[in-house]
């Protein structure tokens, strides 16, 4: 086979939460319709990218011989995107089992397991990102939860359940109390929050009261627009990564990105959405436990972001074009009997006898030697993660 490589011709997502300029000024595509570019998906999964093969385009599942166990992302989030979760393996698989017996349509609204993998997911940052991700601890969503009830005294009635949940260190409680709020009581506590000032305080920080403002303007009969006082805010910088596993509540609030995911449509959503709600199927699969991702800098030119994760892996490797990328202890190199998606974020790649500039994406694997990298770039690269001989 030798090396094969491919330039990626990738689907766009037209999401109404994507950025009119984000994703088109990236890749130089000029954005004539004026909608908004929420995702670019590089791989086999459902909407495969296109390479042209023979003068001919093709999909990218045919050229590589198979699909791919993962879907690689540019991600562009103007608005919040909805708080959600995804299943592990064996709950994918008992629910598609159970839906498709019970007659639920794939493509049906109310349908909650579309496949039957599971879903974790690594997002890093382009761009200044902003995300929630994780409960806090009970007892920090109480002091939450009570400084906001101090500035809010209207809602008592409404928040204290909601502490009273917490008192016995139950995050299920809570979040299950949470979503039993009627809807006259949501439409008031939207409202309230919307309309009146709140004032920053310990326990109570502006970051948390302007998303929870944010929140209300979208969502103004959503009683997750509370989800700043129980979820974690986590602001990443440019090149920084999160990785969120299987059960984690997460949102994604606003930046630009990549994301790599094991390829699956499996999506449990907990508020900020118009989208089907199934608060019952969302409590099965959700780690009702205090959990803080770790943000994964960057530690040298030649860098792959930990994961538990075997579908994949997210490597960062750069070069300025003064060195041959040598500062690390050799070239900067793709390792043969692999296969990669790529795209480049910075300058221009030479590789294999081709060129890419930034924006543009490629499929590259070799099964008899390494492929060595130049230029002055900067490139992420997607790849399933090599096991080590038993």
């Amino acid at each position: 086979m030798g090396i094969n490589l491919y330039k990626l011709y990738n689907p766009i997502k037209h999401y109404e939460w994507g950025s009119m300029d984000l994703i088109p000024k990236f890749t130089g595509i000029a954005n004539k319709d004026k909608r908004p570019y929420a995702e670019m998906w590089m791989g086999t999964h459902l909407s495969p990218s296109q390479v042209q093969q023979d003068g001919k385009m093709i999909s990218l599942t045919q050229a590589a011989g198979r699909e791919l166990p993962f879907l690689f992302k540019v991600l562009a989030v103007e608005k919040p995107l909805s708080i959600q979760a995804h299943p592990n393996k064996e709950q994918a698989e008992e629910g598609f089992e159970r839906e498709n017996k019970a007659g639920i349509p794939i493509d049906a609204p109310e349908r909650n397991y579309k496949d039957t993998n599971h879903k974790p997911e690594i997002i890093c940052a382009l761009s200044p990102f902003t995300m929630m991700a994780g409960f806090r601890g009970p007892g920090d969503i109480f002091l939450s939860l009570k400084a906001f009830v101090s500035e809010a005294p209207q809602l008592k009635d409404i928040i204290t359940p909601l502490m009273r949940a917490l008192g016995s260190d139950s995050i299920a409680i809570f979040f299950n109390v949470l979503f039993h709020i009627t809807r006259s009581e949501r439409e008031y506590l939207c409202d309230f929050i919307k309309n009146n000032e709140i004032r920053e305080m310990e326990n109570l920080s502006s970051a948390q009261i302007s998303l929870m403002k944010k929140f209300t303007a979208e969502y103004p009969a959503d009683a997750a627009v509370l989800s700043p006082l129980y979820l974690n805010i986590i602001k990443i910088k440019k090149g920084q990564a999160v990785y969120i596993p299987d059960g984690i509540l997460h949102a994604y609030i606003h930046g630009f990105g990549l994301e790599l995911m094991a390829s699956s449509d499996n999506v449990l959503r907990g508020g900020l959405t118009p989208k089907h709600i199934n608060i019952v199927e969302l409590m099965k699969i959700v780690k009702f436990t205090a959990f803080t991702p770790k943000i994964l800098s960057p530690g040298s030119r030649a860098f792959s972001y930990p994961s538990p994760c075997d579908d994949f892996i997210l490597s960062f490797m750069s070069d300025e074009g003064d060195n041959g990328g040598e500062d690390d202890g050799g070239k900067n190199i793709l390792i043969k009997n692999s296969s990669y998606l790529c795209i480049v974020t910075e300058g221009k790649l030479e590789i294999a006898g081709a060129s890419f500039k930034k924006g543009e994406s490629f499929f590259v694997s070799s099964d008899t030697e390494d492929i060595v990298l130049s230029g002055n770039y900067s490139v992420f690269a997607a790849a399933e993660k090599v096991k080590s001989p038993v």
